[in-house]
């Protein structure tokens, strides 16, 4: 079997004497439907927040849609691309708990299939796996982050992927901007003075990183200062005795 080889880069500007100086956010996915009632019904079952529906006479209608924290949203409607409808494939969405994330998709009746990892044969596109490798069935053997997935479509076939990432690469860490994680961390500094008087001896910093991940993530300021406190507490209990 050949050898596989990685090259892995920091996200460190300092590491690539071409890197450039502007952040440059994905932030919009375009999805190519047939039926753009039968595709927001769809979307709405996953659980997804629907940003907007905008429609311009009967010619033109967008819809925006955002997986629960995320960064990047997707759009579709009428006269948005010329894109065959079902044609965008290997649409991934990263998730920290692969069984979790499969369970809560059922749960709401949509169809996914069983986690599954890729073998070491190529033999060419498996939709809607990429890379050209067959699916193994089961979750990765070492439950490697980055290798074990789940898969699903909308009915249109577009085909979407779970991939699960418990442990990010080199530099892979939070997207936040500076502003933005200026103004998370005055509001962290002034709920963390809430929630002190009356918690369990902790050290700021656990209750801060828990905080700004959860507001990231899209939760609001009472959600993330509840996953802030779990975190602590949680913490405690499980200290050995």
């Amino acid at each position: 079997m050949a050898n596989t080889t990685y090259e892995i880069h920091s996200n460190n500007p300092t590491s690539d004497a071409s890197a450039v100086k502007v952040d440059m956010k994905l932030e919009l996915v375009v999805i190519p439907v047939s039926d753009v009632d039968r595709a927001k019904e769809f979307y709405t079952k996953l659980g997804w927040r629907l940003d907007a529906d905008f429609a311009n006479g009967d010619d033109y209608r967008v819809i925006q849609f955002t997986p629960p924290g995320s960064g990047c949203s997707v759009i579709f409607g009428r006269n948005v691309t010329p894109a065959t409808p079902g044609s965008a494939q290997g649409l991934y969405l990263i998730v920290s708990d692969i069984d979790a994330a499969r369970a809560e998709l059922l749960g709401r009746g949509v169809e996914v299939s069983e986690v599954f990892h890729g073998g070491s044969v190529y033999a060419g596109s498996d939709e809607p796996y990429l890379f050209g490798r067959l699916r193994v069935s089961g979750p990765d053997p070492q439950h490697g982050s980055y290798h074990s997935f789940a898969s699903f479509r909308d009915p249109d076939g577009n085909g979407w992927l779970f991939q699960e990432v418990t442990t990010r690469l080199p530099g892979r860490g939070l997207s936040i901007d500076l502003p933005t994680l200026t103004e998370f961390l005055r509001e962290t500094e002034q709920r963390h003075g809430q929630y002190e008087p009356t918690a369990p001896k902790h050290h700021w910093s656990s209750w801060y990183a828990a905080y700004i991940v959860a507001r990231e993530n899209g939760k609001t300021p009472d959600e993330a200062a509840k996953d802030a406190a779990l975190n602590i507490e949680g913490a405690r209990d499980r200290v050995p005795a």
